[in-house]
C-alpha cells in the first residue's frame, strides 16, 4: 500500500522529515509539520521547482492578456520582468523563516498569530489554493479539449456551452475536467514515486514546443513582427505598465507566498536566493521573450492577436503538431497543479487538525472544492482574469504583510521552535488563549480594504485604479498595522523567552 509519505517524495519532498520531541503537542504537531531533520535541497531543486511553476497555460494566458491593456509588446516585457523581480524579492523574504526553522508556512504563521491563530492563515491560503487547482485544471482540460476536437470534428456541437452545457461549461469541456479531475486525484491518492520524473521533464518540455512554436510563427510571419499590439490604452503609458506590474505579483502571490513551503528544505539560505534568482529572473527572462513574441507573431500570421498558446497551436495546419502541442501544455499543467497546488494545501489543512487531516485529505479537500468555485468562471476571458488576480490578491497581501513585520521587524528575525509546537500558556505564541489579537485584525483589516476597490471599481474610477494594486494595499495596510498594535499599545508584544533547552534560531 502506498502511503501519505510516498506521496510527498514523489512530489519533490523527503518522506515525513519531520523531528517529533515528546513534549511537542500532538493537536499541533505530525510528522509533515515537524522540525526537518535534514534540509538538502540545493539551488537546482528551488530553479526546477520555478520552472515548473512559471511554465503553464496560466503563466502565459496570464502574460497574454497584458495586451489587453493597451501595450506595445517591449513594454509588455519590461512589466513583466520588473514584476518578476519584485516576486524574487518578496520570495527571499518569505523563504527565510522557513528555511531557518525548517518548518513549513502554516507553522511559521504561529510565532506571528498564535499557536492556533494560525489557522486563519492556513484556511485563507488553503481556499486561495483550491481556487488555482481548478483554474490549472481548467486550462489543462482546455488543451486537451483541442486535441479531442482536432481527432474527432463530430464532438464539435458538445464543445458549444450554448447547445450542451452547464454552469458555463460544455459537456465536452466537462468530460475532459472530468477526466483530469480524476487522474490527478488518483496520484494524489495512490502516490507514484515516478512523478518526480514527471515533473522535471514538464518545464523542459513547455520550453521545446513554445520555441519550437515561436519559430514557426516567426518563419510563417517572413520574420516581420510588430511591436504595437493590443487593446484600447486608458490612461498614461505608465499608470498602465505599473498596473501591468502588479498584476504580474498578483499572479504569483499564490507560489510566493506558499514558497516557505519548499523553502524549508534548502540546505542554506543562501542555496535558495540563487535558486530564486536563477528560477524567476533569467528563467522568467526566457519565459517572457517567448510569450512576447509569440504573442506579437499570431498577428500577421492568423490576423488577430491570440494570447492562448493552446488556441495558437490549434491554427496550425498539421494535426500532429497540434495533438503533441495541445498534450504538452496539458501534461505540464498538471504537473505544475500537483507541484503548486497541492502541497501547499495539504499543509495547510493538515495544520488545523494535524492528527486527522492527512496529506491524502488535504488534497481531495483541494480536489472536491476546486469543482464547486467552477473555476471556467474564473479565468475565461483578460478582464475576468485580471479580477481574479485583483480578488484573490487582496487576500494574499495581508498574510504576507503580518509574516514579513512580525518575522523582521518585531522579532528580529529569531524564532524558538519549540515553541511552535506547545499549547501550554507560558509558551512565546500562546497570547491571548492561542491567538495574537494584532495579527487577526491587521489581517481583517487589510483584506477589507484592499478587496473594496475590487468590488465597486467598475462604479468609481479611482477604484478602478486601485483595484489593481489590491495585493500591494493589503500587503502594506497589515505590515503598519500589525507593527504599530505589535510594538506599542494595550497588545504590545514581549520579548522572546527561552525555556531550559528550547531551541532558538536565528537569522
Amino acid at each position: 500500500m502506498v502511503g501519505a509519505g510516498d506521496l510527498v517524495e514523489a512530489s519533490g519532498h523527503p518522506v515525513g522529515g519531520g523531528v517529533i520531541k515528546s513534549h511537542y503537542d500532538p493537536r499541533l504537531t505530525n510528522e509533515d509539520l515537524a522540525p526537518l531533520g535534514k534540509q538538502s535541497w540545493s539551488s537546482y531543486n528551488i530553479f526546477a521547482f520555478w520552472m515548473s511553476d512559471v511554465h503553464s497555460v496560466g503563466g502565459y494566458v496570464t502574460a497574454g492578456s497584458l495586451f489587453a491593456l493597451g501595450l506595445a509588446s517591449w513594454q509588455v516585457l519590461i512589466a513583466l520582468l520588473v514584476g518578476i523581480v519584485i516576486v524574487q524579492f518578496f520570495c527571499n523574504l518569505v523563504a527565510k523563516p522557513s528555511q531557518q526553522a525548517g518548518v513549513p508556512y502554516p507553522v511559521v504563521c504561529r510565532s506571528s498569530f498564535g499557536v492556533l491563530g494560525a489557522n486563519i492563515p492556513a484556511i485563507i491560503r488553503g481556499l486561495i489554493a483550491v481556487a488555482w487547482y481548478g483554474i490549472q485544471t481548467y486550462l489543462a482540460s482546455a488543451a486537451l479539449d483541442v486535441v479531442l476536437l482536432k481527432l474527432f470534428p463530430a464532438l464539435t456541437p458538445y464543445a458549444d456551452p450554448e447547445q450542451y452545457g452547464f454552469t458555463g461549461l460544455s459537456l465536452l469541456g466537462w468530460c475532459s475536467f472530468a477526466l483530469l479531475w480524476v487522474l490527478q486525484a488518483c496520484v494524489f491518492w495512490r502516490g507514484m514515486e515516478s512523478i518526480r520524473k514527471f515533473i522535471d521533464f514538464c518545464g523542459p518540455a513547455v520550453y521545446v514546443v513554445m520555441f519550437i512554436l515561436c519559430g514557426y510563427l516567426l518563419y510563417r510571419s517572413d520574420w516581420h513582427v510588430s511591436l504595437t499590439l493590443g487593446g484600447e490604452k486608458q490612461g498614461s503609458t505608465i499608470a498602465v505598465m505599473l498596473g501591468a506590474i502588479a498584476l504580474v505579483v498578483s499572479y504569483f502571490s499564490g507560489p510566493m507566498l506558499n514558497f516557505g513551503d519548499f523553502s524549508r528544505y534548502g540546505k542554506s539560505f543562501a542555496a535558495v536566493k540563487k535558486g530564486n534568482f536563477l528560477g524567476l529572473p533569467v528563467n522568467f527572462l526566457v519565459f517572457s521573450l517567448l510569450v512576447v513574441v509569440t504573442a506579437a507573431a499570431t498577428v500577421p500570421v492568423f490576423g488577430e492577436l491570440l494570447t492562448d498558446p493552446v488556441e495558437t497551436v490549434a491554427r496550425i495546419d498539421n494535426t500532429m503538431a497540434i495533438v503533441l502541442g495541445a498534450l504538452t501544455f496539458t501534461i505540464a499543467t498538471i504537473g505544475i497543479n500537483i507541484v503548486a497546488n497541492f502541497i501547499s494545501p495539504a499543509f495547510d489543512f493538515s495544520n488545523v487538525s494535524p492528527q486527522k487531516i492527512s496529506w491524502r485529505m488535504g488534497g481531495m479537500i483541494a480536489a472536491v472544492g476546486s469543482v464547486l468555485l467552477t473555476p471556467w468562471n474564473l479565468y475565461n476571458n483578460p478582464e475576468v482574469i485580471h479580477y481574479t488576480l485583483e480578488t484573490l490578491g487582496a487576500f494574499i497581501g495581508p498574510l504576507f504583510g503580518v509574516l514579513i513585520a512580525d518575522f523582521y521587524l518585531v522579532r528580529k528575525q529569531k524564532i524558538v521552535v519549540d515553541d511552535l509546537f506547545t499549547m501550554t500558556e507560558t509558551g512565546n505564541y500562546w497570547y491571548t488563549k492561542g491567538y495574537n489579537p494584532p495579527a487577526v485584525l491587521a489581517t481583517v483589516v487589510g483584506a477589507v480594504l484592499a478587496v473594496i476597490p475590487v468590488l465597486f471599481g467598475s462604479a468609481v474610477d479611482a477604484l478602478g485604479v486601485a483595484a489593481q494594486y489590491s495585493w500591494f494595499i493589503g500587503c502594506g495596510v497589515s505590515f503598519a498595522l500589525f507593527y504599530v498594535l505589535a510594538t506599542r499599545g494595550p497588545w504590545r508584544m514581549s520579548a522572546l523567552r527561552l525555556a531550559q533547552g528550547a531551541e532558538l534560531v536565528e537569522g
